[in-house]
């Protein structure tokens, strides 16, 4: 009888154990898990992170102007001069100017004067501007970003009307006709700009056949388009987020660079 006993006890010893066992792994398993699918949720957030903060600028942007002059200075985040630019469309920077009703459109290029420093003379009168500096960084992330600026005395900041989008698409400057194509209005799809006019006098400009440059209503968005080919006035871009956009069309014809502008609306 004793020893049936003794029997028993060992045998339920045993069950138990491996109970105990079989639990202990499962949990270990288990916390192994969890740890894992948490990290891989900081991989993920950081990664978002990352990318991010790629969007931001590793260049610093300086913008003087007086009423003749103006000057730019490109300084890295540890106060370096940015000096290895890559040559853009013929030209180390492209400087887009508007005004604060996005009526007045400037497309100049500064020359370099110094290690990151560029210099413009210009013809702006007195009143509040926005500047974008479209340059290409060779090791250096880089966004273009509105800096805002007057010339002369601006007694107080203009109330920003609304842009009133255009119903026809066909615009004459200096005698020549132009007439824009969408083939969508929707945001954050591909979208081409194909641009009719008359070809015989249509000439090279800055290493293309046109220029796009495009603004939200507010000036904050910026996108700068060119021709997907070297035959025809077609431009491909998106517009990210639905609203009023200017469009400025620049073609050089007969010798002459004529801007044509245009107000869209994006669903």
């Amino acid at each position: 009888m004793k020893k049936w006993m003794f029997s028993a006890i060992a045998y339920l010893i045993i069950i138990i154990g491996g109970y105990v066992v079989i639990t202990g792994i499962i949990e270990d398993s288990g916390e192994d898990e969890l740890p894992e699918g948490h990290h891989e949720s900081e991989d993920h957030a950081h990664n978002g992170h990352q990318d991010r903060s790629n969007e931001e600028s590793d260049v610093k942007v300086l913008l003087e102007a007086d009423d003749e002059v103006m000057m730019i200075s490109l300084t890295d985040q540890s106060g370096q001069p940015v000096t290895d630019l890559e040559i853009n469309h013929e030209k180390l920077l492209h400087l887009i100017i508007v005004d604060e009703h996005l009526n007045e459109y400037v497309h100049l290029h500064p020359e370099e004067i110094d290690e990151g420093m560029f210099q413009v003379l210009h013809q702006l009168q007195p009143g509040s501007y926005k500047a974008f500096i479209d340059i290409k960084p060779a090791n250096l992330s880089y966004s273009v970003k509105p800096i805002e600026f007057s010339i002369g005395e601006v007694e107080h900041a203009h109330e920003h009307g609304e842009l009133e989008v255009d119903t026809e698409f066909t615009k004459t400057v200096n005698g020549h006709e132009v007439t824009l194509n969408m083939s969508t209005h929707k945001a954050a799809e591909e979208v081409q700009l194909a641009f009719d006019l008359d070809l015989e006098v249509v000439e090279p400009y800055l290493g293309a056949m046109g220029h796009v440059v495009i603004l939200d209503e507010q000036a904050q968005t910026y996108l700068h388009v060119h021709p997907i080919n070297e035959d025809e006035p077609i431009f491909e871009t998106v517009f990210p987020e639905p609203g009023v956009y200017k469009l400025w069309a620049e073609f050089k014809q007969a010798g002459t660079v004529n801007v044509y502008p245009f107000v869209i609306s994006v669903d």
